[in-house]
């Protein structure tokens, strides 16, 4: 039999996999915690943010929504402190608050390809002890039913992952797009200022 590496590496099985699997879905159940508690305080500030600004706007008094902003925390007042680069401020947080979120984009993408990974090499191995013990198919299926396993972790690591991925992104999405239409708000009660001052 042939003793290259790339031979040797097959012939370990799928374990490791598995391994390698449950390690990274641990790192995404911590960057979706992470990433959860971000946006659930960014939605707060900007919630206590919403309600002071438009009645700053519906009063036209521009001071009283700088001073809404100014006096806020979190990823909207720090946009909304620059209406004048809106699209520039929405840039610079989105990357600030997608920080990390790509680790889950890419478990959820990748994991079942792991596993399937992890299948063929326990499969490979399977077919290799029944080579070299000589015995029945009882060999084979017990070191199939154990390959199999590989998939399976690969599927129940991803599908939390790309759930995760897709809320988290939604309420990113969500949380820009309000502040974005306050932004757009200011700037349309400040150009008809700027014209009559």
């Amino acid at each position: 039999m042939n003793n290259s590496p790339l031979m040797a590496l097959a012939l370990t099985g799928g374990g490791w996999v598995i391994w390698a699997l449950i390690l990274s879905s641990v790192g995404g159940v911590a960057v979706a915690y992470d990433r959860w508690n971000l946006l659930k305080e960014e939605s707060k500030a900007l919630a206590s943010l919403r309600p002071l600004f438009l009645a700053a706007l519906a009063a036209e008094d521009l001071g009283a929504a700088e001073k809404a902003v100014k006096s806020n925390p979190g990823a909207a007042a720090r946009i909304l402190s620059e209406p004048h680069n809106l699209g520039a401020a929405l840039s610079d947080e989105r990357r600030h608050l997608e920080g990390r979120l790509l680790w889950l984009g890419t478990l959820g993408n990748n994991a079942p390809f792991v596993g399937l990974f992890g299948t063929v090499l326990g499969v490979i191995k399977a077919f290799h002890d029944l080579a070299e013990s000589g015995s029945g198919p009882e060999v084979v299926m017990a070191g199939l039913s154990e390959a199999l396993v590989a998939t399976a972790v690969g599927l129940l690591v991803a599908i939390p992952a790309v759930l995760a991925y897709n809320f988290l992104q939604k309420k990113l999405r969500d949380l820009l797009n309000e502040t974005e239409a306050l932004g757009l708000r200011f700037n349309s009660v400040k150009v008809p200022h700027a014209k009559r001052g």
